[in-house]
């Protein structure tokens, strides 16, 4: 079973998207947009540019765990992922959006 994105509206109305694993793992959320429209553009080019390795930057919280976002060919940040215990877990995620965001359905959450 591959993974799936998740298009919901949050507590401001704003719309967003996020990818989940064929285990049901959160492992990207999209920003928000203030369409459906968006959000959905925003899942077409996270599966454009998740093929892109060099697309990925992994970047450190401040309580200094890793974690990574995904960028467009415009070098906009479309997303980031959770925060992750170590660099390996990290490049995991990295791998996991890569495998999964290419043929993930897209499915309309409440």
């Amino acid at each position: 079973m591959a993974g799936k994105f998740e298009v919901y509206k949050d507590n401001a109305g704003e719309f967003r998207f996020r990818l989940k694993a064929a285990n049901g793992q959160n492992i990207f959320s999209g920003q928000a947009y203030s369409s459906k429209a968006g959000a959905l553009a925003g899942i077409e080019s996270v599966k454009t540019n998740a093929a892109e390795a060099d697309r990925f930057e992994v970047k450190e919280s401040s309580s200094g765990k890793p974690y990574f976002v995904l960028k467009a060919a415009n070098h906009q940040v479309i997303g980031q992922s959770q925060m992750y215990e170590s660099a390996a877990a990290c490049q995991s995620g990295i791998e996991s959006v890569g495998n999964n965001a290419p043929d993930a359905e897209v499915v309309e959450v409440e």
